[in-house]
Order: C-alpha cells, then sequence, then structure tokens
C-alpha cells in the first residue's frame, strides 16, 4: 500500500481525463473519490483498477449541477475517506455540434449548470474544508477547462466555450480570493483529446479530423492531461495559484 498523500475528489471520474487523473493520482499516493453522474459501471470498473494495485478508492453518485448531490458527495468523502486536500472540477459536458442560432435556453441551463454551477458549487464545499482560516489544513483546487474558452469553438460548442470561459474567471478569482487561507487553485486547459466527449457532440472521429490541423499533428491523451493536473495539485507547484496549463498540441 503506497502512502497516502491526501485525499482527492475528481469529478466526473468516470472516464477520459477524470479517469485517467484518478489512476495516475491513486498510482501517486492519493486516496480518490471516482464521482460520475449515470456510469456506475465505468466508475467501479476505475475503483477496481485502484484498489487492485493497492490504493484506496470509492465511486459516489452525483450530479454536480444539484446542490444537494455535491453536498452528499463532500459528506461522504469526510465519512469514508477523511479530510479533503485535493479537488479537481473535471466534470463537463456538451451537447451536438450547433451554431449559436440554433441554441435554446434548456440547452444553456444544461451546460451551464454543470460546467459553471457545478464547478461553483464544488469549489465552495472544498474551501469550507480546506481553509485554514475555517480550521482546514489547506489543500489544491484544478479546474478542467478547454482551449475552447479562448477560442470559441464557432460553429460547434460556442455555448461549451463560453462554460469554460466562466471557469476560466472562477479559476483567477477564487485563486486570490483563498491564497491566504492555503488553498491553490489553477486549471488545466485541454484541446483536442482522445475522449468520449466528441461521441455526445455528434462526431465521434472529431480528435482525427482535426489532428493534421494542428502544430503537433495528433490528438492528445487523456493521461497528457492528467500529468499536468496532478503537477499542479503538488508541492512542485506550491507557488502557483491563478495559473493556466495549455496541454493542447501548441493549438
Amino acid at each position: 500500500m503506497p502512502l497516502m498523500a491526501g485525499v482527492m475528489i475528481v469529478t466526473g471520474g468516470s472516464r477520459g481525463i477524470g479517469a485517467a487523473t484518478a489512476r495516475l493520482a491513486a498510482e501517486r499516493g492519493h486516496a480518490v473519490c471516482v464521482n460520475y453522474r449515470t456510469t456506475r459501471e465505468a466508475a467501479d470498473h476505475v475503483v477496481r483498477d485502484i484498489v487492485a494495485a493497492g490504493g484506496r478508492a470509492i465511486a459516489v453518485a452525483g450530479d454536480v449541477a444539484v446542490e444537494a448531490d455535491v453536498e452528499r458527495l463532500f459528506a461522504t468523502v469526510d465519512a469514508e475517506l477523511g479530510a479533503l486536500t485535493a479537488l479537481v472540477n473535471n466534470a463537463g459536458i456538451l451537447e451536438r455540434q450547433s451554431r449559436v442560432e440554433a441554441i435554446d435556453a434548456a440547452r444553456l441551463d444544461r451546460i451551464f449548470g454543470t460546467n459553471v454551477r457545478g464547478a461553483f458549487i464544488c469549489a465552495r464545499e472544498a474551501v469550507r474544508r480546506m481553509s485554514t482560516a475555517r480550521g482546514g489544513g489547506g489543500g489544491a483546487i484544478v479546474n478542467v477547462s478547454s482551449r475552447a474558452a479562448q477560442l470559441g469553438a464557432p460553429g460547434e460548442y460556442v455555448d461549451y466555450a463560453a462554460s469554460k470561459g466562466a471557469l476560466d474567471v472562477l479559476t483567477i478569482g477564487l485563486a486570490r480570493e483563498v491564497a491566504a487561507d492555503g488553498i491553490r487553485v489553477n486549471a488545466v486547459r485541454a484541446g483536442i483529446i482522445y475522449t468520449d466527449i466528441h461521441a455526445d457532440g455528434g462526431e465521434p472521429g472529431r480528435v482525427d479530423r482535426l489532428a493534421p490541423t494542428l502544430p503537433m499533428q495528433r490528438g492528445g491523451y487523456p493521461v497528457e492531461v492528467a500529468r499536468a493536473i496532478l503537477w499542479l495539485l503538488s508541492d512542485e507547484a506550491s507557488y502557483s495559484t491563478g495559473t493556466f496549463i495549455d496541454v493542447a498540441g501548441g493549438r
């Protein structure tokens, strides 16, 4: 059994970047809560892999867009894993590729509910536990953003890009707000990465289509994003807060 580096929650941890982050965190000694919304089998698979390798992990269902679910998620971690030291705000959704003129309010509510409100509520709960001003031991938060926040995703996902822009602002504002309370807040902006989210948008082969247009001429892999996340959470990044790392192959 590896020495525990701390207790981490990874929202949306059952697949893609979240699953890669959970596995890598466990390899490096963290006890990990794998949060998921609907894919229990996938979350349980991540947990089994971690436990089989000698780590400690639990899977906890919860929709981050629902405040009561988030409160229950964090309370479960308190009871089963102990004092929280790290949060990875990874849960995020997009919908089928669309121009802005075809986007309705219900879609905006869904996208912003998960990608923005969910991140805010999770960050709130993490700060309440980690803040030295509240008796906590400090900690770190990493928000998983996207290069779309700067590029806009025209013709495909302007709503998603806008939600990630909001996440970037949360990163900057919260970092400055809690820096004196022992909490660092940073973000990773992922580029074109091989995950299932592209299928959610209606184009499973999107990475292969765009890869030749990227400076590195290939798509990225979830573990490449996870490595940046883990660095920002580690003591090696002890003087970094309000910072962004683009993991986007030069895009």
